[in-house]
């Protein structure tokens, strides 16, 4: 594993999933994410929603600053979601002077609070990574994820891991993993596991992670409504609407 996981650097309870209020879950401890030099990556922060109304912010160990959500700028936006508990940080083109740790932070009567830390990784080649972070489907289709991994995580634990509720999925544990909508397979030699959800859900719709070796990628997925599908198609083929 590389050295960077080994270091004494406050590795992460990669808190997408810890929330104020909420106990961590072993499942998301010592993760990092890595990222492809002059890429970009969409963090989720969760929070408890009796603190919508509280500032929130993201907050860099690097440069010790705080970005407050609803700021967009070139490289960084930090959205404020309420109505999904939950606000999203874009960092964008991010560049080897970004690696280092990170925090989602609410102001809680005047104190700072984090409710995840995150340390970000960038690579050339990242160990970790999604070939699409955002997919989307409709009610009752399938769709598929493909997680690529580094050679250096061929016979890590391999994982699809869903934001809403910390239950994960894990490659080489059974056919069908634990949900029978569910599908992961390892694509033996071309170090990529795929995952195929199928019957989907209006409720399937949030973020996920593919991870190897406590390194993770997000994911989005967004599930359309059937009758909003139809709607749009044909819109598309007659006239604006």
């Amino acid at each position: 594993m590389a050295s960077y996981m080994k270091a004494n650097i406050f590795y992460i309870s990669i808190g997408f999933w810890l929330s104020l209020g909420v106990e961590s879950y072993d499942t998301w401890t010592n993760h990092v994410l890595t990222v492809q030099s002059g890429g970009s990556v969409t963090i989720p922060c969760h929070y408890d929603k009796k603190y919508t109304q509280q500032k929130k912010s993201w907050y860099s160990l690097i440069d010790q600053t705080y970005t407050y959500t609803n700021t967009t700028e070139q490289n960084l936006s930090v959205i404020d979601h309420p109505d999904q508990g939950l606000f999203t940080v874009t960092m964008r083109n991010l560049q080897d002077e970004d690696t280092g740790g990170y925090r989602c932070v609410v102001d809680i009567e005047g104190i700072m609070s984090s409710t995840c830390e995150v340390y970000i990784q960038v690579q050339s080649a990242p160990d970790v990574s999604v070939v699409s972070s955002s997919v989307s489907g409709h009610e009752g289709g399938d769709i598929s994820v493909q997680c690529l991994y580094s050679s250096g995580y061929q016979n890590e634990v391999k994982q699809w891991c869903r934001y809403k509720d910390q239950r994960c999925y894990t490659v080489g544990r059974t056919d069908t993993s634990q949900n029978p909508s569910v599908q992961i397979s390892d694509d033996d030699g071309r170090r990529s596991f795929t995952v195929l959800m199928t019957g989907l859900r209006r409720t399937d719709s949030g973020w996920y992670s593919c991870s190897a070796g406590g390194v993770m990628s997000p994911a989005h997925i967004t599930v359309i409504e059937e009758g909003i599908t139809y709607l749009i198609s044909k819109c598309e083929h007659r006239h604006p609407c």
